[in-house]
C-alpha cells in the first residue's frame, strides 16, 4: 500500500522537500501565530498600565476638588450632575461611588445596565497600597470582563472614612471602540503587512530548502541508477554535490567510494564465479576418466566373475582401487583449493628455518623416489635468516612442487631443492632434468583451463597441485616463477620473507 501511494497522486507528499516544506510551513504560522498572540497581550497590558499610571490620581484629585459643603454628606451630595459633567469631559469612563463594604452607592449607569451591587476591594486595596500595575478590578456592567480603575478613599468632613470613588477607566464606550480597533486603517495596515513577510519568508524559506534538497535530490537520483545497474555500472554525480563541503557533499564521496568497493567486489564476485564454472567443467573432466574406469573394471568382475581367474580379478580390483585413490586424491584438493579462494584459510605467521622444513619435506618423498629411481636432493648454505610465513602453508607448497616433479622425471633422472638468500627474502629452487613443458604452455601453466592438463592425462595428475601453491604463495604476498624448456627439465622459484630479527640458523 505504501509503494502504491508513493507512486500515486500522493507520491509529492513523500518527498523530503515537501515534508520540509511542510514542517517549515507550520512552524511558520504556529511561530506567528504565538508571537501574534504574545504581542497583542503584551501591547494590552502595556496599553493598560499607560492608561492606569496616567490616571492615577484621577479619582484623588476629582475627591479633592468636590469637597463636601458643611452639614451634608457624601450620600446624599449631588453626585450625578458631578458623573454626567465628567463622563462628557471623558467618555471613556465610568463612574461608581461605594462605602467601606464595595457596595455600590451611586452610579451614573442607565437603569438596568449595572449588574453588580458591589464591588470586590481586594485590587482597591491593591491599587491604594501602590502594586505593580497593571491592576484589574470589576466592571459593575459588565461582570464577565474586569478593567482598569482609578480608586480612591471618601472622607467625610471630620477625615472618617466613609467610603470609594470607584473610576473604571476603560468603560463599555472604550470596550465597542476597542473591539472594532480590526476596522480600523491602521491595523489592517498592520495585518496586511504582517501577513506579506509572512508569505515573503515563507517563499524564501521554501527557496532555500529546494537549493539544499536539490543536490540530496541529484545524490539520490545517482545512487538509483547505480541501483538499477546492478552495482556495475559507476556511480555518477554532479559535480556540485561533490564540492560541497557540507554533510551532502561528504556523503556524496563516502556513496562514491562505497560505490567503487562494491563495483570491484561485484567484478571479483563475477569473476570467481565464473572460476569456478570453469573449475567444475574441469573437474568434472578429470573425475570423468577414473570413475569410467573403475566402473567399467567393477562392472566387468560383476558380469564375468565367474569367468575370471583369480589374478585377472585381482588385476582389475587393483586397477579401480588406483582409480578411487585418484578421485579421493581429486577430491581433496579441490576442497583445499575452495577454501584458499574463499580465504577460508589465513596464513598463521610465524618464524621457522626454511632449510629445516626442506630437509623434512625431502626425507618425505626418499622413498617414493628411491622406488622410480630417482635422485632427490637438497643444497643448502651454512647459514639462513628465519623466513616469516605460515609452515604448514609452505611445507604444502613444496609438497606439490616435488610431488609434481616426481611424477615427470624419468627414471633415473634427478631433482634438486636449493636456497639463496638476498636482503628480506630467502629464495627457494626446486628444479628437475624430466620432460619439461613447451613454451606454448607456460603462459597458461598455473590456470584452470590450462591445455597442458588434457595433454598428460596419462600421468593421472589433476594440475590443481600446481593452482594450490600459486594460491598459497599469493596468500603470503609472493610469486611462483617457472623457467622450462622441453626435454631439459623445468624448475620453479619463489621467495619468502625474512623474519624482522634477522635471526640465523
Amino acid at each position: 500500500m505504501t509503494y502504491a501511494l508513493r507512486k500515486g497522486p500522493f507520491k509529492a507528499f513523500y518527498s523530503l522537500y515537501s515534508r520540509l516544506a511542510l514542517i517549515f510551513a507550520v512552524l511558520i504560522l504556529v511561530f506567528a501565530g504565538l508571537c501574534g498572540a504574545l504581542n497583542f497581550i503584551s501591547a494590552k497590558n502595556h496599553q493598560q498600565e499607560i492608561i492606569q499610571r496616567l490616571n492615577w490620581d484621577l479619582a484623588e484629585h476629582i475627591a479633592k476638588e468636590w469637597r463636601l459643603p458643611r452639614g451634608e454628606t457624601w450620600n446624599d451630595f449631588g453626585f450625578n450632575g458631578l458623573f454626567d459633567m465628567l463622563m462628557i469631559v471623558n467618555p471613556s469612563i465610568e463612574l461608581y461611588m461605594l462605602d467601606n463594604n464595595g457596595a455600590i452607592l451611586s452610579n451614573n449607569a442607565p437603569p438596568g445596565r449595572v449588574q453588580l451591587n458591589k464591588v470586590s476591594l481586594a485590587p482597591i486595596q491593591a491599587f491604594l497600597n501602590k502594586n505593580a500595575l497593571p491592576i484589574i478590578g470589576d466592571n459593575p456592567r459588565n461582570p464577565d470582563r474586569q478593567e482598569i480603575f482609578s480608586a480612591t478613599v471618601l472622607t467625610d468632613k471630620d477625615g472618617v472614612q466613609v467610603g470609594y470613588l470607584y473610576i473604571v477607566l476603560s468603560g463599555d464606550d472604550y470596550q465597542r471602540l476597542a473591539d472594532d480597533v480590526w476596522k480600523g486603517h491602521v491595523f489592517q495596515s498592520v495585518m496586511w503587512t504582517g501577513a506579506a513577510i509572512l508569505l515573503l519568508t515563507l517563499i524564501v524559506g521554501l527557496g532555500l530548502f529546494f537549493v539544499v534538497t536539490r543536490r540530496l535530490k541529484g545524490l539520490i537520483s545517482g545512487i538509483v541508477t547505480f541501483d538499477a545497474s546492478g552495482f556495475s555500472g559507476e556511480l555518477k554525480l554532479e559535480p556540485a554535490v561533490l564540492q560541497s563541503p557540507d554533510e551532502i557533499g561528504m556523503l556524496a564521496c563516502t556513496f562514491t567510494r562505497m560505490a567503487e568497493r562494491i563495483t570491484t567486489q561485484m567484478h571479483q564476485i563475477k569473476c570467481q564465479d565464473e572460476m569456478r564454472r570453469e573449475m567444475v567443467a574441469n573437474v568434472s573432466h578429470d573425475l570423468r576418466t577414473p570413475l569410467t574406469s573403475m566402473q567399467g573394471y567393477l562392472e566387468t568382475m560383476l558380469r564375468k566373475s565367474d569367468q575370471l581367474s583369480w589374478q585377472e580379478q585381482q588385476t582389475y580390483l587393483k586397477v579401480a582401487v588406483r582409480q578411487s585413490q585418484r578421485v579421493s586424491h581429486l577430491a581433496q584438493e579441490l576442497f583445499e583449493l575452495a577454501k584458499l579462494e574463499c580465504e577460508e584459510v589465513k596464513p598463521e605467521w610465524e618464524q621457522f628455518s626454511v632449510q629445516e622444513l626442506i630437509q623434512d619435506v625431502v626425507q618425505k618423498f626418499e622413498l617414493t623416489a628411491n622406488s622410480k629411481k630417482v635422485q632427490i636432493g637438497a643444497l643448502f648454505l651454512k647459514s639462513v635468516p628465519f623466513v616469516y610465513a605460515d609452515i604448514e602453508m609452505i611445507e604444502r607448497a613444496l609438497t606439490n612442487l616435488i610431488d609434481n616433479a616426481l611424477r615427470y622425471t624419468p627414471e633415473g633422472g634427478k631433482i634438486e631443492l636449493a636456497l639463496s638468500h638476498e636482503e628480506g627474502t630467502v629464495s627457494v629452487r626446486v628444479s628437475d632434468n624430466g620432460s619439461g613443458i613447451p613454451d606454448e604452455y607456460l603462459p597458461t601453466l598455473f590456470d584452470r583451463n590450462c591445455p597442458l592438463r588434457k595433454v598428460r592425462e596419462k600421468h593421472q595428475g589433476s594440475g590443481l597441485g600446481l593452482l594450490i601453491t600459486k594460491r598459497i604463495l599469493e596468500l603470503h604476498r609472493c610469486k611462483i616463477k617457472v623457467f622450462s624448456r622441453e626435454g631439459s627439465g623445468t624448475t620453479f622459484t619463489f621467495s619468502l620473507p625474512t623474519y624482522p630479527s634477522g635471526r640465523y640458523v
